[in-house]
């Protein structure tokens, strides 16, 4: 039988000392590697926000990691949600099945629902590789001008981590964040000073000093 999250942390809250504390993860770790080898679907969000509760005690959760990448490709919005946030917390940019997530990715950018694509931004912004930015940084362009601030403010800090992945790409996009600087949302305009001030700012500079618009440190007209 499936543990819920809550009766996890009870159990862990209940352990006087960290032996019982060890003995009650562990058996609960044998538990989820249990229903992930026998593809128990309907417990994976709540196996993966067991994991997210134990990776913050510090115990290891590698084992969860593609567990994330399924409920990513999840058509339901609160596994999505589960499956993002583990991505972003038990993976880091080096784990191998982090290229998986490229076309979930994509085709969650391209959702009508504001808040999935959100959630694909917000991925992007904190795991990106420098091969996912050239594959995603055009979807991630496409938010740039989204008629919604909620959208345009995390492209911006998608923008900014796929530029730092792959400074070469800067020149493509100064013209977009030239006019994301006249943008009258408080909340997308601290976001653009962050996509500013990412690598190759200088070149942003140089490019637009002539109109009086700073980019990063080298202009003399930015925010």
């Amino acid at each position: 039988m499936s543990l819920k999250l809550r009766d996890l942390i009870r159990q862990v809250r209940a352990c006087k000392t960290a032996a019982e504390e060890r003995a009650v993860i562990a058996k609960e770790s044998a538990m989820i590697r249990t229903a992930i080898r026998e593809e128990q679907e309907q417990y994976r969000h709540r196996n993966v926000a067991k994991l997210l509760f134990m990776h913050m005690l510090g115990y290891p959760t590698h084992f969860g990691q593609l567990e994330c990448m399924k409920l990513v490709a999840s058509p339901h919005f609160p596994e999505k949600r589960i499956g993002y946030l583990g991505m972003m917390l038990l993976l880091s940019e080096q784990a191998d099945v982090l290229m998986l997530a490229t076309n979930s990715l994509k085709n969650d950018l391209n959702s009508d629902n504001r808040f999935i694509a959100g959630l694909a931004l917000c991925a992007i912004g904190n795991l990106a590789t420098s091969d996912m930015s050239r594959d995603l940084a055009p979807e991630v362009d496409k938010h740039l001008s989204s008629p919604k601030p909620y959208l345009r403010k995390k492209a911006c800090l998608a923008m900014a981590r796929c530029l730092t992945k792959c400074p070469e790409m800067v020149e493509d996009f100064v013209d977009r964040v030239v006019g994301l600087l006249n943008d009258r949302t408080h909340g997308v305009l601290i976001t653009v000073v962050q996509l500013d001030e990412g690598p190759g700012h200088g070149q942003g500079a140089q490019r637009n000093r002539g109109r009086g618009v700073g980019i990063g440190h080298g202009g003399g007209g930015g925010i």
